[in-house]
C-alpha cells in the first residue's frame, strides 16, 4: 500500500501527515502521542478521524508539525490524517464529513490596528 502525504491546518499550525498501513502507531515530531500530548483531550481530537472511520490500529502516522501551539497544532494533526484517510478510502467521506473532520477552521487571531491598544481595544476616551 502507498503511503499517502496530506496537510493540516488550524491558526498557525502546518502539520504534515504520512499514512501508512501498520499497528496504529502514531509519531508526532518522532515523539509518541503520548509524550508530544500529554493532555488526554487533545490526544483524542488527534485520534477521532480514526474512531470515526473504525480504522483505529490499521494505520501509522507519522507527523512533522510546526507553528502555533497545542490546540492548533492537533486541530492540524487531526485535519491531516482525515484527509488520509479520505485519499486511502472515499468511502469514508460521509462518516468524516458528518462528524465535521474534514472543515478547515478558519479562525485566526485578529491583527492588531495602529491607534488601538489591540486588535479590537481602544484607547480610553477623553471628551476635554
Amino acid at each position: 500500500m502507498p503511503i499517502h502525504i496530506t496537510i493540516g491546518r488550524r491558526k498557525t499550525a502546518i502539520a504534515r501527515v504520512k499514512l501508512a498501513e501498520g499497528s496504529g502507531k502514531v509519531l508526532i515530531n518522532n515523539k509518541e502521542l503520548e509524550r508530544y500530548f500529554p493532555v488526554a483531550v487533545l490526544r483524542e481530537e488527534v485520534l477521532r478521524p480514526f474512531e470515526v472511520t473504525s480504522t483505529l490500529g490499521r494505520y501509522d502516522a507519522k507527523v512533522r508539525v510546526q507553528g502555533g501551539g497545542p490546540t492548533g497544532q492537533a486541530g492540524a494533526v487531526r485535519l491531516g490524517i482525515a484527509r488520509s484517510l479520505l485519499a486511502i478510502d472515499e468511502d469514508t467521506r460521509q462518516n468524516l464529513r458528518n462528524a465535521g473532520l474534514l472543515t478547515r477552521d478558519p479562525r485566526m487571531v485578529e491583527r492588531k490596528k495602529y491607534g488601538q491598544k489591540k486588535a479590537r481595544k481602544r484607547f480610553q476616551f477623553s471628551k476635554r
